[in-house]
């Protein structure tokens, strides 16, 4: 007689086919990673003035970015509560549907502004996907297989991470700017088709109530954080009351939402679970490994096309070594974390990636392409060490019923880390660059200085409208533009350094668990 433990608490025809669940969930990840992996490589095409692109200043590129990152990020917890009481599948369905509108919209923009319109409603959809692809997984499997199957499932982002600059690279090549998000379209139509054949419905049977009153404060409290950041980047000027002001009213509304939400009876964001220290650490690593990341593939993207002159396919083949790590060592980095804890493997793994974001500071125009090579493929490495075991400590902190809100959590400290990395280190970057390249800038007419200093592409563009006396302008173009890559590189490491000292005060060193877990794995091994 044999009993079956998924069995008893997941319906036997589910837990059959869990595997195939798992490779619907992934594509549908696959499709909200792959659109900002894809946007990284394209971002210079769409900074080109028109016919080519669409004359995007440095700025507006950043808003494409962050309109997509901040309303994700706002929305995930009422999208998380959204989808535990009317149904992940549902939830699902409607989030991927209005993504690929989204998509379809966005690869017809006539302007920057539409484009970020356009951006904001893709990020809609993709709020409503991400924490339930998660929720849906917690559900499927029983908890002895959660950790294999999370890190799979992060192992889903590194393949989008080599799909998306490769995939948007070749579309560039051959197509219009637009293609890179109109190649969504037909992946929302295969997914759709799967997850209404193979994915199982669940609902949390005690939701919670919605509450837009905290929504509404945080994404307000948040776009007015990031637009102030921006705006001090692009004026190069962080004392301007107009950047004071904004950033100022940015930190006052959010903190008006976390008081609200402490004293709130159905909080979106449940402020009691951060007095768990594990549940908090594990935030922050999430965060600040993103702030950094999300900052330095920002300008490694001008670095590889503007500086070294590689085409968008190019430039995102070479992103191939930083995907292929994470494919490798994520679904992995459960067997590190049974044999050295989960403070080892991802205190580990943030200084893999300070060391490697430091050593961008190093980079000129003649670095040996193979060292960047060598640095994506250690990055990718650090954030499999990072973003797997984090992961599994965040969904296993919460009871299965509320895996909606823990996904959201993940989720929106992840996007909140990433669109603040992308607007504190993008202004460092424009700030560094402008202050690098103004005095060069002298002889040109005021407005066309203004615009020039807005960025390395900027100046590239303009030195080319002016024939052979713009051509004095490349050399300093790309010196100040190597000079602001490292000063940037410097602020991203510190940032990872930060977090690695957090995860080391913080996380639970090896267990007993790790130990009896790691027994057994090495008396299979010796049965196989």
């Amino acid at each position: 007689m044999t009993t079956s433990v998924p069995a008893s608490r997941i319906p036997e025809a589910v837990h059959r086919r869990r595997w195939a669940i798992l490779g619907v969930l992934m594509l549908s990840l696959l499709i909200v990673v792959l659109d900002n992996s894809i946007l990284n490589v394209a971002i210079k095409t769409i900074s080109t003035p028109a016919p080519v692109g669409l004359g995007a200043t440095q700025s507006q590129i950043e808003w494409a970015i962050n309109a997509y990152t901040l309303v994700f990020a706002g929305l995930l917890f009422t999208s998380g509560l959204i989808g535990d009481r009317l149904g992940r599948k549902k939830v699902l369905l409607g989030g991927i549907a209005v993504f690929g509108i989204g998509s379809a919209l966005a690869a017809e923009s006539g302007s920057p502004g539409q484009l970020i319109a356009y951006r904001a409603l893709m990020a809609l959809g993709a709020a409503f996907v991400m924490p339930a692809t998660l929720a849906v997984l917690m559900n499927v499997f029983e908890r002895e297989e959660q950790p294999k199957a999370i890190g799979i499932w992060a192992g889903g982002v590194g393949l989008a991470i080599a799909i998306g600059p490769i995939t948007g690279g070749a579309l560039l090549d051959h197509f219009w700017w637009g293609s890179v998000f109109f190649i969504n379209v037909p992946i929302v139509i295969i997914a759709l088709v799967l997850m209404v054949w193979l994915v199982p419905d669940s609902r949390d049977p005690k939701p919670g109530r919605l509450d837009p009153i905290g929504v509404v404060l945080s994404v307000v409290g948040l776009v007015l954080l990031v637009y102030g950041i921006i705006k001090g980047g692009q004026l190069a000027d962080f004392t301007d009351p107009t950047v004071l002001a904004t950033i100022g009213a940015g930190v006052v509304v959010l903190a008006a939402f976390v008081v609200f939400e402490m004293r709130s009876d159905h909080p979106s964001l449940d402020v009691s679970y951060f007095k768990n220290k594990v549940f908090s650490s594990a935030m922050a690593a999430i965060a600040l490994v993103f702030f950094a990341l999300m900052g330095v593939t920002f300008f490694s993207v001008f670095y590889t096309q503007s500086v070294r002159g590689y085409s968008p396919l190019q430039s995102g083949l070479l992103m191939l070594p930083l995907a292929a790590a994470q494919m490798i060592f994520a679904p992995r980095a459960r067997l590190v974390v049974q044999r050295f804890g989960n403070k080892a493997t991802t205190t580990a793994g943030l200084v893999v990636i300070a060391g490697t974001l430091a050593t961008f500071a190093t980079f000129d125009a003649d670095t040996p392409i193979w060292l960047l090579e060598v640095i994506f493929f250690l990055m990718g490495t650090g954030m499999a060490h990072i973003m797997t075991p984090t992961s599994v400590v965040i969904m296993q902190a919460l009871p299965r019923e509320k895996a909606g809100s823990a996904s959201a959590l993940s989720n929106t400290f992840r996007q909140v880390g990433g669109a603040l990395g992308i607007a504190v280190l993008g202004s460092v970057l424009a700030t560094a660059y402008r202050n690098g390249i103004e005095d060069k800038l002298a002889a040109l007419p005021a407005g066309l200085r203004d615009k020039a200093g807005d960025s390395i592409e900027a100046t590239l563009g303009i030195a080319q409208k002016l024939g052979p006396q713009g051509k004095l302008l490349v050399g300093p173009a790309d010196d100040a533009f190597l000079h602001a890559m490292h000063v940037t590189a410097f602020w991203g490491a510190g940032v990872a350094l930060i977090g690695a000292v957090i995860t080391a005060l913080y996380l639970p060193g090896r267990t007993r668990a790790n130990e009896q877990e790691n027994e057994e794995e090495e008396l299979v091994a010796a049965l196989d």
